[in-house]
């Protein structure tokens, strides 16, 4: 299975934002950047994640993007649905529809293997995904240098 660009961005930004600790929340602009993503791309992303209640950004000085607790304790394998959104791996229907399509059990098969992907992921969490190694990873490649520089 292939997930989409703009879940691959999401789940980018996640983690990029639960590693955020002791440093001025960043901005898309920023976190696009760190994640080398065009800012028009990672903008709408946050801009659904924020919808989705993942993700809290404030405007002005002072702001940026911050992970919300349940942002930090989303399951993937639910997040990665909602963005997939519903839809069959193959497209059987379409313009022109596959003949096989009333009795096909390949389609049935690829359902039952997309679900078993998603449940793969679902007890995975935003945070569980940015433990070590990945969030010191996460942090050395900010765009911002440390704190205390």
């Amino acid at each position: 299975m292939r997930l989409t660009r703009f879940t691959d961005v999401a789940l980018r930004v996640l983690m990029r934002l639960a590693v955020v600790e002791n440093e001025d929340p960043p901005t898309t602009r920023e976190v696009a950047a760190t994640m080398q993503v065009p800012y028009s791309h990672a903008a709408k992303v946050v801009a659904r994640l924020q919808h989705l209640g993942l993700v809290e950004a404030r405007r002005g000085r002072g702001g940026g993007l911050a992970l919300t607790p349940a942002g930090r304790s989303a399951s993937i394998g639910g997040l990665v649905r909602e963005l997939e959104g519903p839809g069959d791996v193959v497209e059987c229907e379409g313009a022109t529809p596959c003949p096989l399509r009333s009795d096909c059990r390949l389609r049935h098969a690829l359902r039952a293997a997309s679900e078993a992907f998603y449940v793969s992921l679902d007890p995975l969490t935003v945070t569980e995904l940015v433990s070590s190694p990945t969030g010191p990873l996460l942090i050395g490649i900010s765009s911002r240098p440390p704190a205390d520089a």
